[in-house]
């Protein structure tokens, strides 16, 4: 007990660390990082192979993802979004950019399908109920800190580190995870716990 309270109050130091560098950085930085790390996934092996990626939407200190949903959309990927209910996130299916655009802006300024829609295809459920569709292949991550080996720090409330675990029990197994990140989120060292979950990849900017 006394490992995992070191281990929380570590990450909030961090954290608060992390967020002061984002919030240092000029719009015109991150939208070249933006641009920088957008190219290198589309030529990255993994990304090209898939056929069903869920991509997180992005908010003002995250590298921006408009670029990447464009792409996934013109070379005919099928794309999930993160739907964030209170304490559960759900991976739901984007149809195409006209529908990207009707989303309503939550409070934290990010698109998501309503709360009570549910006529949209679950990447979950499909992957269960219907192995031969497959489940997702591809989970594109977002986070506040990173460590090129893979360590990865969230905003504290643990969607990702759940979903994954939850992907890890269905027939198709657990996705290859890619991570984007700002040079200013890469860290040296994270913290972690037993809970928390790796990433495969960490595409960053060098310093």
């Amino acid at each position: 007990m006394a490992a995992l309270s070191a281990v929380h109050a570590a990450k909030k130091v961090l954290r608060k660390e992390i967020k002061a560098r984002l919030a240092a950085m000029t719009e015109e930085e991150k939208h070249r990082q933006s641009e920088l790390l957008t190219q290198r996934l589309i030529s990255n092996p993994k990304y090209q192979a898939s056929k069903q990626v869920s991509l997180y939407l992005s908010f003002s200190n995250e590298v921006a993802t408009e670029g990447i949903l464009r792409h996934i959309f013109q070379s005919g990927k099928r794309v999930f979004i993160p739907r964030y209910v209170g304490d559960k996130m759900d991976m739901l299916r984007l149809l195409s950019q006209e529908d990207y655009d009707s989303l309503p802006l939550t409070k934290w300024h990010i698109k998501q399908p309503l709360d009570d829609d549910n006529t949209r295809e679950d990447a979950l459920l499909t992957a269960y109920f219907f192995p031969p569709l497959g489940g997702l292949d591809l989970i594109i991550m977002p986070g506040l800190g990173f460590t090129p080996e893979g360590h990865r720090i969230g905003r504290g409330k643990g969607y990702y580190d759940s979903y994954l675990k939850k992907c890890a029990v269905l027939p198709s197994g657990r996705p290859y995870t890619i991570a984007l990140a700002f040079s200013e989120q890469m860290c040296d060292h994270i913290p972690v716990s037993e809970h928390d979950m790796t990433v495969d990849e960490v595409l960053f900017v060098e310093k």
